[in-house]
C-alpha cells in the first residue's frame, strides 16, 4: 500500500515524493547493483545510473510499471540489475580477436640482455651468492631452494634478507 502511495505521489508530480522513493528503495537498488558489480566505485556509479534512468523523461520507465505482473520491489530489482549490466557492457573496451590484429601492431621491441652486476668477492658469503643466483637467475622459489640445499625454508629467507641488506648498503655507499 505504501508502495502505491509513494509511486502515485511521484508520478503526480509531488516534489518530496522522489526523496521518499529513494529513501525507501535505495537499499534495494544498491543490493541489486552490488550483485552485478563488485567494485565499490562501480556500485555507486551504477546505482546513480539506475535512479537517473527511473526519473528520466518524466518517470517514463517508472510509469511503465505494471503491479499486476510483479511487486514494485521485484520490478525495481530487475530494472536495477539490467541497467547495471547494460552500463557495464557499454563501459567494456571493444575487443578484437587476436587473429584480426595486424602483425605490425603486435611487434615488440627487442629486449637487450641486462648486464649482471659485478659484486665484490668478499661482499656476500658463498651461500648468499648461491641463494641469490637460485632466486633471481634460475627463478626458483624458496621451497625449491631449501629442498635442493637441504636446509630449512626460513634459512633461505634469512640468507636472502641478509644478502639484500649488504647489497643495499654497498650500492648506497657507491651512489653517494
Amino acid at each position: 500500500m505504501a508502495e502505491d502511495l509513494i509511486s502515485q505521489a511521484l508520478l503526480s508530480g509531488d516534489g518530496g515524493a522522489w526523496g521518499a522513493f529513494v529513501r525507501r528503495y535505495g537499499g534495494l537498488v544498491v543490493a541489486a547493483v552490488r550483485g552485478v558489480a563488485q567494485m565499490h566505485g562501480d556500485i555507486e556509479d551504477l546505482t546513480q545510473e539506475v535512479f537517473v534512468r527511473l526519473c528520466k523523461d518524466n518517470y517514463r520507465l517508472l510509469r511503465s510499471y505494471d503491479p499486476t505482473r510483479a511487486g514494485l520491489s521485484t520490478w525495481l530489482t530487475i530494472v536495477a540489475r539490467s541497467t547495471a549490466r547494460d552500463a557495464l557492457r557499454r563501459r567494456r573496451a571493444d575487443s578484437v580477436p587476436l587473429d584480426l590484429v595486424p602483425e605490425a601492431q603486435l611487434a615488440v621491441d627487442a629486449v637487450e640482455p641486462v648486464q649482471k652486476l659485478k659484486l665484490p668477492d668478499a661482499l656476500l658469503s658463498p651461500r648468499q651468492r648461491e641463494i641469490l643466483a637460485m632466486l633471481y637467475d634460475r627463478e626458483m622459489d624458496v621451497a625449491e631452494i631449501a629442498k635442493k640445499l637441504g636446509i630449512d625454508p626460513q634459512t633461505v629467507r634469512s640468507a636472502h634478507h641478509k644478502a639484500m641488506i649488504k647489497l643495499r648498503a654497498h650500492f648506497k655507499a657507491d651512489f653517494e
